[in-house]
């Protein structure tokens, strides 16, 4: 039994760099992958305040008379005929 446990340890010795390089990149992609879902999370949050605040506003409607413009270009066709 004894040996069993020192032919164990010896194999996870010659293979402990990548197995500390295959742990790195497991939690490196844990704490990417947690950022980038916080990051939706306030970006959805953020956004969703913005709309509700933009339909709160009133909205700002402008008119525009366009009768001067329509008489001047009627002018122009009444004199080229």
């Amino acid at each position: 039994m004894s040996q069993e446990k020192v032919e164990r340890y010896k194999k996870e010795k010659a293979n402990r760099k990548q197995i500390m390089k295959k742990e790195k990149a497991k939690a490196f992609a844990l704490k990417a992958t947690g950022a980038l879902i916080c990051i939706a999370f306030v970006g959805w949050i953020g956004f969703s305040g913005y709309r509700v605040w933009e339909s709160s506003r009133p909205v700002k409607t402008t008119e525009i008379q366009t009768d001067a413009i329509s008489s001047y270009l009627e002018s122009l066709t009444a004199e080229e005929d």
